[in-house]
């Protein structure tokens, strides 16, 4: 009885001290992960990698990570072929079966998928833009906000032969993902009073779509919805590259 009590202490001593290491190295590698992405993507701030699964050591030896949980507070991306920046908010990414080489140098996931958030502010730069003359009338995108119902509510500026109108004028818009792209299509188009005006002209002003490449890894649009503070998104990739 005594040796079997020895054994059991052992034993539970040993567990103890594998599982000390396997969190003291999923730590550091947490940390390893978290700086290369930094580099990698040139980020403003270092994100946050979480290891899931135990033990680590384990996964390690295998050559294989089951799941990899990343999480970016903010990151621009590029907005279009000119170079400009669109900040996308709490980008989180859930990456599975990825694959490292032997020296940590590179990391890629089998798949990923994930949701991030642009605001209606960073989205109206897209539609905000000179006035624009439709014949006798002058009108601009001034406003969008959650339109209730998975919808966006364009408010669009206008006058009419030098006459600003004493209201804005507002359409509920639907919001969709096209390729790399955020669209934005008026549902029914605003009334300028008497005045009839050809229905490109006006599409010309309440219809837009904003461009969002070069997200981290190579993931990519899915879908996207109208929320309350802004649009959500969801991405997804196959092949995600992590590092190197």
């Amino acid at each position: 009885m005594r040796a079997l009590r020895i054994l059991l202490v052992v034993v539970v001593v040993l567990g103890g001290l594998f599982v000390l290491a396997d969190r003291l190295a999923v730590n550091f590698a947490e940390g390893e992960a978290a700086d290369k992405l930094r580099a990698n993507e040139n980020l403003a701030t270092t994100p946050d990698v979480s290891i899931k699964g135990f033990p680590f050591l384990t996964q390690v030896a295998g050559g294989e990570l089951d799941d990899v949980e990343v999480g970016i507070d903010d990151y621009e991306a590029v907005a279009g072929a000119e170079g400009q920046k669109i900040r996308i908010d709490d980008l989180r990414a859930n990456m599975r079966g990825v694959e490292f080489s032997g020296d940590y140098s590179s990391a890629t996931a089998t798949s990923a998928t994930g949701t991030a958030s642009v605001s209606y502010a960073e989205l109206l730069k897209t539609a905000t833009s000179e006035p624009t003359e439709i014949g006798p009338v002058t009108a601009r995108v001034v406003g969008l906000s959650d339109g209730g119902n998975g919808k966006i509510k364009v408010t669009v500026e206008a006058s009419i032969g030098g006459t600003k109108l004493p209201q804005p004028v507002s359409v509920l818009s639907t919001v969709t993902a096209e390729g790399d792209a955020v669209r934005v299509h008026a549902d029914s188009l605003p009334s300028f009073g008497p005045f009839r005006v050809a229905e490109d002209e006006v599409r010309g002003i309440t219809d837009f779509e904003q461009k969002i490449d070069d997200l981290p890894g190579g993931i990519r649009l899915d879908k996207v919805e109208a929320a309350k503070n802004g649009v959500e998104i969801t991405v997804k990739g196959s092949h995600v590259r992590l590092a190197g």
